[in-house]
């Protein structure tokens, strides 16, 4: 081979490595576009939740939780960019009932959660996040009891006829995480709007 055919074989060489480089780049730096994500929650639910009273006092050293069994309704807004929870629930500590706005963004992939209970009737600080290898976790900070605490919300063990919620509360940057709801939901097959 000439100097010549070495020259245009390293340049063939190193413009293939460049390219094969950038667009390896491009490819990492696209992100998934997730506004399906909640696609799997769309229906009728049969809810088992538990709440700890950790929830009103945090890190209090306190371990009483209250069982309930009710209804989640699953409704799709926008095309699947947007859901509607209502939970209905009724155990031997009362009747709750919650509604979550669930609103994807295009722009950051993410989904922000919005919550609020009948009693307060006002939205909660919304919990961001996503969705990543079957797993839904989302984040937000809130005062509770006067101390500020991280919040994080998981979906797991997701099927087409079941799925597992959990929150939990850290007040050491998330190091450590109390969990004080857990709610286990199973696809009702009779009619949706019947309640339990």
């Amino acid at each position: 081979m000439t100097r010549r055919s070495n020259t245009v074989c390293l340049l063939i060489l190193f413009l293939a490595v460049a390219t094969a480089g950038s667009a390896g780049r491009a490819d990492s730096q696209i992100q998934r576009n997730g506004e399906r994500d909640f696609d799997f929650e769309i229906g009728a639910w049969h809810t088992h939740l538990k709440v700890s009273s950790r929830i009103a006092h945090p890190f209090s050293g306190s371990n009483t939780w209250n069982e309930y069994q009710g209804t989640s309704i699953v409704k799709q807004l926008w095309n699947g960019r947007a859901n509607m929870v209502e939970l209905e629930v009724d155990g031997p500590a009362g009747h709750l009932e919650a509604l979550s706005l669930r609103l994807y963004n295009p722009q950051s992939h993410q989904w922000s959660l919005n919550v609020a209970n009948s009693k307060s009737g006002v939205m909660g600080v919304p919990t961001v996040g996503e969705f990543k290898n079957g797993r839904g976790e989302f984040y937000d900070q809130e005062t509770i009891g006067g101390r500020v605490m991280l919040v994080r919300n998981i979906w797991s063990n997701i099927t087409a006829t079941s799925c597992h919620f959990e929150q939990a509360f850290s007040d050491d940057g998330g190091q450590t995480w109390e969990t004080n709801w857990i709610a286990t939901d199973i696809r009702k097959t009779d009619a949706p709007d019947r309640k339990d």
